[in-house]
């Protein structure tokens, strides 16, 4: 039987810029050093808050190894190589293996997309070119497409297939699928607003952007759900909505990089075609970060 990556709290960890926007590999390392202290089970680098699409091929493989060599191995290491492009996908793949990887995570193919069997079929590419645990990744609202059910019923047969992280907000979807996989297909929310209701249904944690904030509360509520006090977890879950919102007001993750930045954790710095925030949000930002003494 396959065993999870991780469960509890994975933070999808931004990546810093200094202001002439090379990555800041000192603020990148002082996060995971807090990551890890405050109760993160696994940092997933190189995913949508970690601004992939503008990351190059060589920052990609310096900030694995950085991130790889800085960690440890005091948690897993999960590399997001999920590309629309399946040979660049395999390219990314036997890189972040090599270079100390413990785990990747696969986006569905975003713009061009596929079908189903397509993705299988790419899938199957991805898994083929190194023996790494695979969480796939389904974020419709990004991608323009979704998995099915029967889809991930097809690839949990392959033995290097871990699990999913759900971002599709569709619970019929994660009801079927918890029907149709078998118990070793492990399920994380992919929204910070679903974490209770998702590890309800049988989910094991979440890859969070708010735990990029607030990593320890992310912790908890995912503590809480794994023993089985739902009622301390949904409490916790509920008086986090509005900052949970407020990280979501524009496009992620330019409010949480404004939230950090607010804090003193790492500049703000984007790419573009990311902005930073209008002032309308910020504030709105702002008062959250304030009503849970962030700021």
């Amino acid at each position: 039987m396959k065993k999870p990556v991780f469960t509890g709290s994975a933070v999808a960890i931004c990546t810093p810029f200094n202001n002439d926007g090379s990555i800041d590999y000192d603020a990148l390392g002082r996060l995971i050093d807090w990551q890890i202290s405050d109760g993160t089970s696994a940092v997933v680098l190189m995913g949508t808050t970690g601004e992939n699409p503008t990351i190059s091929d060589d920052e990609f493989s310096e900030s694995v190894k950085f991130a790889a060599g800085h960690i440890n191995k005091r948690v897993p290491l999960i590399v997001g190589t999920g590309r629309n492009d399946t040979a660049h996908s395999v390219k990314l793949s036997k890189i972040a293996k090599n270079l100390g990887a413990d785990a990747l995570l696969v986006v569905t193919p975003y713009y061009n997309k596929t079908t189903q069997r397509g993705l299988i079929v790419h899938t199957e590419a991805i898994a083929a070119a190194t023996d790494l645990p695979i969480i796939l990744y389904n974020v419709p609202s990004r991608t323009g497409m979704s998995f099915t059910a029967d889809t991930y019923a097809q690839l949990a047969k392959i033995p290097t297939i871990n699990g999913v992280k759900e971002a599709s907000g569709n619970f019929t979807l994660m009801l079927q699928t918890f029907n149709k996989c078998p118990a070793d297909f492990y399920m994380y929310s992919g929204n910070d607003d679903q974490i209770t209701p998702m590890m309800s249904l049988g989910a094991v944690g979440v890859i969070s952007v708010l735990a990029n904030i607030m990593p320890k509360e992310t912790a908890e509520i995912c503590r809480f759900a794994l023993e089985g006090d739902y009622k301390r977890s949904s409490a916790l879950q509920i008086d986090l909505c509005d900052i949970i919102d407020a990280l979501f007001v524009e496009t992620n993750p330019i409010p949480v990089k404004a939230a950090l930045d607010a804090m003193g954790r790492c500049g703000g710095t984007l790419r573009l075609p990311l902005v930073d925030m209008g002032e309308r949000n910020r504030q709105v930002l702002m008062e959250s970060m304030k009503k849970h003494g962030l700021i």
